[in-house]
This record gives C-alpha cells, sequence and structure tokens, in this order.
C-alpha cells in the first residue's frame, strides 16, 4: 500500500518546535522564508535566546506534533566517493540511484 503524501501549510508550522536528530531542541518556527536567488522554501527559527536562522526545507525530515531535523552529515560522508578501480572521483546518476566511473566506463 502507497504512502499517503501529507501537505503541510504555513500555518501548520508557525509555533512548531524544531527537534535535531540528537533530540535536542533547536528553536520555534516563526515564520517560512525564501533566499532571494535561490530556488525552495527555509524555516525562519528563533532559539530561547533570541537568536534566528534559516533551515532549509531540504534538512527537514519528518513534520507532526513538531519539525524533526535530518541527521548531520559529517566531512567524511559528504565527501565524493572514489573508484576501487581506478581510484577516480565517481559521478552519483540519480536516475539509476548509483555511482558510475567515467574514467572506467561502469557503475561501482
Amino acid at each position: 500500500m502507497a504512502k499517503q503524501e501529507k501537505a503541510v501549510t504555513k500555518d501548520m508550522l508557525i509555533g512548531m518546535q524544531v527537534i535535531d536528530a540528537e533530540g535536542r531542541l533547536v528553536g520555534t518556527v516563526k515564520d517560512v522564508s525564501f533566499i532571494v536567488g535561490k530556488t525552495g522554501i527555509s524555516l525562519y527559527v528563533e532559539s530561547k535566546k533570541g537568536e534566528s536562522r534559516n533551515i532549509p526545507w531540504d534538512e527537514v525530515q519528518a513534520v507532526g506534533d513538531f519539525v524533526l531535523l535530518k541527521p548531520e552529515q559529517t566531512q567524511a560522508q559528504q565527501a565524493q566517493p572514489t573508484c576501487p578501480t581506478c581510484k577516480g572521483l565517481l559521478t552519483y546518476i540519480p536516475q539509476y540511484q548509483r555511482w558510475y566511473c567515467y574514467t572506467c566506463k561502469k557503475y561501482a
């Protein structure tokens, strides 16, 4: 059975607490924002200390009673993988959801 998509409105988001992947309170959603020259939306979040920051929507894992953020990736996780054969950089091909080596002309 396919999972039903859930729409989230601006009014639903405003006032929600934002929790990071470690379970720590990041702050409360004050508004939804757009960054000029970029696509997508961000959550305008204010911490208890009054500090504000924009959290890009693609960093959100789930929305329910609160907003849950995705785990932060370490530098090692963000690094582009290398080919096990030639040690060259691999390219991710979203259509096939696989890494490809253009030097060896094969999928890793």
